[in-house]
């Protein structure tokens, strides 16, 4: 392993799952799961692709009623590729004598290698080798270049290339009682290159309810073989699959060598006539294996050069790192700034959580927007053009303002379901997450912090205002003043801890005053007043009479951001929600000897006939994440804004040790977002739940999860801990503010930010801070480390000596 692949040297049948989820290729346009090229789906391997905002929608009749649920739709495989020598089986790597393997996941190259060493029945040893890449150059492109030596025998060879729409919905065993047919075949066969050369295929299939047609065409041919010429092909079709045969010959110690371009184009594709039209003109026009591959290898390269973390103290650690960009790049990448598509919870990797989309832009946009705004704005965006969706929402509960939902899919209407499968219990279960209206908070949260980060006034004006002054119509129309104190509530919510759905033993979903969601409230309304005191004056007043905003709501606002109720109990401890202090201790020794992964415990009590409602248990960070999104400082800016004293240092600890003592990890957002709220007062402790948050997915902690899709938000957020917490990073009144951390084991720490529009070069080395700007800008860029202001001009670089609580300015030079 080094620190730019992700390797595997043994076939592990069991781990199949995990490694297609993990090895999964894409470009942000779709992804196709790193399944070998000549599986088809079975109790071990998931071929599957998914175009990024690919749904569909289908019924299914559940506990005596009909449910409906929208789904990413696995579309049909175009990968597959296999062979068979002489008139042999085909090849089934679980039949073969392996000899030797080895996968390797290429992240700075965007390349998947497969390499096997074998011996068949026959006792014909020989060596298989494959490469897969989805291109970033071109996003409609993929190609599987197919490698076989012959190393004690000739003779003849058959290899199938073929187009799979015979697909279903098949990747989440919860899911496998409801409906998973979303697909109607509609074309297959073959056709012919305009310029008479050889046939390739093509296949056309439709979405049973969203009507999204996929047209997908591929290209085969024999490349590299002294018998080539002796390759013939012949062509089966059949409803929702076509499938191409060459056969041909290879000598002893020779070595065959095919390649498969295929194209995917789909009904919502922009310049074009048709998708079938398309696709066929693109695969037929493809260029060769090896330059599409330096094509693609060329995107890579650049969009590491802006996207790198050099962390350098184990090489381990350094490589998951770089995989959790590279996922997250092949989700959201310069190829989905056109794409009307959110940031799905689980990528575009699997069929985990329906494809929908969550709150998980929190974790994943503060990369971005230091980056790839672009993409981040494009995010946004689909956010806004839901807005109507979300308004009308919030109506339908008779607020005003906009709504948005727990799980969005394709149109903007709620996707959560009304019930869920306890698998633990068997039962279905009343599923109220709906509820989480901080959804909407987060939304705000990354637009406006977007806008702090790149100084964007036209997304400010165009979409970005309209989001914010929005969410905060909503919030105050659902508080309410309690007269009896003069604060305002929110009640029937629920905060991030998904534990606590209700109080005990009361039939109304819902809690009242979750402390997350006012301090968030409070935050939104004060931030409102800098969103429009940042427009101009046109565009503020064309943003008033659009929105029919007076004078009588924005002194709401002001009021609720100075009026929340925050709950206390304890020695200053931040209530989770009103209530809280009187829920119940929970037995956490006993469990884990009794249960040993208790990470879900809602499960676990629910099949007890118990409720996690009743105890002072967390799935995740709820209050705490209160001092995720907020310095210290924030915070209590925020606290005394509100009329509360801010925590004192001693206080700020003990919440942090309170809840974290209560907390299951449940959630793979949790060690991530524990490690951040830890990493200024114990940073090695911050080290280790950094590392478990790390291994969440390559290790597959919750036990079977992943496979099913990757975990956006969690990959993510460990490479934005290194990026903000390690370093400090916060954006304040218009300056760059850093306060790094130093854990014993992180070694040097080097990384590029986008700010303003300037780029910058940031590198914490041996107890010293050094941060460039590039050259090319005409003014300087405001930092602050650790209280000392500088103005860093174009081309220049500034070394600070960081000693505790304090810097020093030790140098000056040119940046390299």
């Amino acid at each position: 392993m080094t620190d730019w692949s992700l390797v595997y040297d043994r076939f592990d049948p069991d781990r199949q799952g995990l490694r297609e989820a993990l090895c999964a290729t894409g470009n942000g346009y779709y992804v196709s799961r790193g399944a070998f090229c000549w599986v088809m789906a079975d109790k071990t391997h998931y071929p599957a692709t998914y175009l990024s905002g690919g749904y569909n929608r289908a019924p299914t009749e559940v506990a005596g009623r009909v449910i409906e649920n929208e789904d990413l739709v696995n579309l049909p495989n175009w990968s597959a590729l296999t062979f068979r020598v002489a008139e042999g089986d085909w090849f089934n790597i679980q039949a073969v004598e392996i000899l030797s393997f080895r996968q390797t996941l290429d992240l700075f190259r965007g390349v998947l290698e497969v390499t096997v060493r074998f011996r068949d029945k026959a006792n014909r040893e020989s060596t298989l080798s494959t490469r897969r890449l989805v291109s970033m150059a071109d996003m409609h492109l993929a190609g599987i270049e197919l490698s076989l030596t012959a190393h004690n025998w000739s003779g003849p060879v058959q290899v199938r290339s073929a187009l799979d729409g015979r697909v279903i919905n098949a990747g989440v065993r919860r899911y496998r009682d409801l409906n998973s047919s979303h697909l109607t075949p509609l074309i297959a066969g073959t056709y012919q290159a305009r310029d008479g050369g050889e046939a390739l295929l093509q296949l056309l299939v439709e979405t049973k309810q969203s009507r999204l047609r996929v047209a997908q065409a591929a290209r085969t041919r024999v490349v590299s073989n002294p018998h080539a010429f002796e390759a013939r092909t012949e062509s089966v079709h059949e409803e929702g699959y076509v499938q191409q045969d060459l056969h041909c010959s290879v000598g002893h110690g020779e070595t065959l060598v095919v390649e498969k371009l295929a194209a995917l184009y789909t009904s919502r594709d922009t310049a074009i006539s048709e998708p079938g039209i398309a696709a066929r003109e693109a695969a037929a026009h493809a260029p060769a294996f090896g330059r599409l591959r330096q094509d693609h290898e060329r995107v890579w390269r650049q969009l590491w050069d802006r996207c790198d973390i050099v962390l350098d103290g184990d090489s381990k650690t350094q490589m998951i790192l770089r995989l959790h960009i590279f996922h997250l790049l092949q989700t959201l990448s310069p190829n989905t700034i056109n794409l009307d598509v959110g940031v799905p919870a689980r990528g575009w990797h699997g069929e985990a959580y329906r494809g929908h989309v969550f709150w998980d832009e929190l974790f994943i946009l503060p990369f971005l927007n230091y980056r790839l705004p672009a993409i981040s704005r494009s995010c946004l965006r689909y956010r806004h053009m839901r807005l109507p969706k979300a308004r009308e929402a919030a109506a339908e509960e008779g607020l005003k303002g906009a709504m948005f939902p727990w799980q969005s899919g394709s149109d903007g209407r709620e996707e959560s379901q009304k019930v869920h499968l306890n698998p633990r219990s068997g039962r279905w279960v009343p599923d109220n997450s709906c509820i989480q209206r901080h959804v909407s908070l987060a939304i705000a949260y990354n637009a406006w912090r977007h806008f702090q980060i790149t100084g964007s006034e036209h997304f400010l004006e165009l979409r970005g205002a309209e989001l914010i002054l929005e969410v905060t119509r909503f919030f105050a129309s659902l508080a309410h003043l309690n007269g009896q104190t003069g604060r305002y509530e929110i009640h029937r919510v629920m905060g991030p801890d998904e534990y606590h759905e209700a109080y005990p033993e009361t039939e109304e979903p819902g809690l009242n005053n979750n402390a997350y969601t006012n301090v968030l409230v409070a935050w939104l309304c004060s931030a409102s007043m800098q969103v429009l005191a940042c427009l101009d004056a046109p565009h503020r007043q064309e943003l008033m009479e659009k929105l029919l905003l007076d004078e009588r709501e924005l002194a709401l606002w002001d009021e609720m951001s100075r009026k929340m109720t925050i709950c206390f109990h304890g020695e200053g401890i931040i209530s989770q929600f009103e209530g809280y202090e009187n829920l119940k201790e929970f037995d956490w020794d006993g469990y884990r000897k009794k249960y040993g992964d208790i990470q879900r415990l809602d499960r676990i009590l629910e099949a007890e006939g118990d409720s996690s409602d009743r105890y002072k248990l967390s799935k995740q960070a709820d209050v705490l994440m209160l001092f995720y999104l907020f310095s210290r400082e924030e915070l209590s800016d925020l606290m005394q804004r509100l009329g509360y004293e801010p925590l004192t240092e001693d206080q700020w600890q003990r919440n942090i040790d309170y809840y974290l003592a209560r907390t299951s990890h449940g959630s793979t957002l949790s060690y991530m977002v524990h490690a951040a709220v830890m990493a200024r007062s114990h940073p090695d402790k911050a080290w280790d739940l950094f590392q478990q948050a790390l291994h969440s997915d390559i290790d597959d902690i919750q036990g079977g999860t992943t496979p099913e899709g990757i975990h956006l938000g969690a990959m993510a957020g460990t490479v934005d801990l290194v990026q903000r917490c390690f370093t400090g990073l916060d954006v304040r009144d218009g300056v760059l503010h850093f306060d790094p951390v130093f854990a014993d084991r992180m070694g040097t720490l080097k990384l590029k930010l986008r700010y303003l529009g300037r780029w910058l070069h940031v590198v914490l080395k041996d107890e010293e801070m050094t941060v460039a700007a590039h050259s090319g800008w005409v003014r300087p860029v405001s930092i602050c480390v650790r209280g000392e202001s500088r103005d860093l001009p174009p081309g220049e670089a500034i070394t600070f000596r960081l000693s505790k609580g304090a810097a020093t300015e030790v140098g000056r030079s040119a940046a390299e």
